[in-house]
């Protein structure tokens, strides 16, 4: 199955005592927003927990990891660039009934890597991780289920605001290119989420219409995350 959310640009994130509080404030709170950097050596041994000899898996886990550390500090157009190619060259597209035996399974980006295949939604997620990770706010990224009109089915792409009314760009597993989605007339929004909530498409970033604690799936993958050891929080 296909699947896609989205938004903007279609359709049409002196030093006395009660100073130096305040600042102690404005510390914690930044402190709050830092990510703790993925440990792998702990990754890897957890999956070998669930999955045993990883065999090839191996070899694209640890090569996620190598692309993160060799992307940490380039500029954001890069990371999306790599981020893309990467995910769209380790995994080959298969349906969740061939993968999963399940109409509909979020995988997490290890889980997309040990079988070596992914459905859509799979990509934007194993996508938007990555970004994360790399230090991309989450209110810049949006996973976005749209309509492929071409296909004619359910799909989902990553999508990237570099401010909230610009014309997101679409990291797609259909296409090698990363494109504005206003260049993507095969894609119909239909809903986007995030860790700051969920949109309705329109313009100007669309609306924020809901929290995404409502969406099940969602929670489920970060849950997986967690136990995966993957300190991400809420996304």
């Amino acid at each position: 199955m296909l699947r896609s959310p989205r938004s903007p640009g279609w359709s049409a994130p002196r030093l006395r005592f009660g100073g130096l509080l305040l600042l102690a404030g404005f510390l914690l709170a930044g402190l709050g927003m830092v990510r703790a950097d993925w440990d792998f050596a702990q990754i890897l041994q957890t999956a070998e927990k669930r999955y045993g000899n990883l065999g090839p898996a191996r070899g694209r886990i640890e090569a996620w990891s190598q692309m993160l550390q060799g992307e940490r500090n380039a500029p954001e157009r890069e990371q999306l660039n790599t981020v893309n190619r990467f995910f769209n060259q380790q995994l080959s597209f298969q349906d969740d009934t061939r993968i999963w035996r399940q109409t509909d399974y979020w995988a997490t980006p290890v889980e997309a890597l040990v079988k070596g295949a992914a459905d859509c939604e799979d990509y934007a997620l194993a996508k938007y991780f990555s970004l994360r990770e790399l230090g991309i706010p989450s209110e810049k990224l949006r996973i976005t289920y749209v309509k492929a009109l071409t296909q004619n089915q359910a799909h989902m792409v990553l999508t990237f605001y570099s401010s909230p009314t610009a014309d997101p760009l679409v990291l797609d597993n259909l296409i090698s290119d990363i494109l504005p989605a206003s260049q993507r007339k095969d894609l119909l929004p239909v809903y986007a989420f995030n860790a700051e909530g969920l949109y309705l498409p329109g313009a100007n970033g669309g609306k924020r219409s809901s929290d995404s604690k409502k969406l099940s799936r969602w929670q489920d993958v970060l849950k997986k995350m967690q136990a995966e050891g993957f300190p991400v929080g809420d996304g």
